[in-house]
């Protein structure tokens, strides 16, 4: 993808939470190269927000303000991860086979 150096925003929207399309333009990018801000907008949910960072989101605008006592617990409720990701987090397997 040419000309990611020179973008700083990428709002990708999430029309509805069912909508897994945005978590895949968010991967896309990232592996693409993108490092400038990544930005969810829409129906994100609390819930949705791990995976939104593992694919490489940064920043998130919902729809509904987000607690921000239930969004730190969702974010760092799991210490390990069970597959890859645009985040580069190694997988569990891979930490305990070496």
């Amino acid at each position: 993808m040419p000309h990611l150096d020179r973008i700083a925003l990428v709002e990708v929207a999430f029309p509805k939470f069912r909508d897994g399309r945005g978590f895949s333009a968010g991967r896309i990018l990232r592996e693409a190269g993108y490092t400038g801000e990544l930005r969810a907008q829409g129906d994100v949910l609390i819930d949705q927000l791990p995976l939104m960072r593992r694919c490489g989101f940064d920043s998130f605008v919902p729809d509904v303000p987000l607690d921000e006592t239930a969004l730190a617990r969702a974010l760092d409720r799991y210490p390990d991860v069970y597959q890859k990701a645009a985040d580069g987090r190694p997988p569990v397997w891979a930490l305990r086979h070496g």
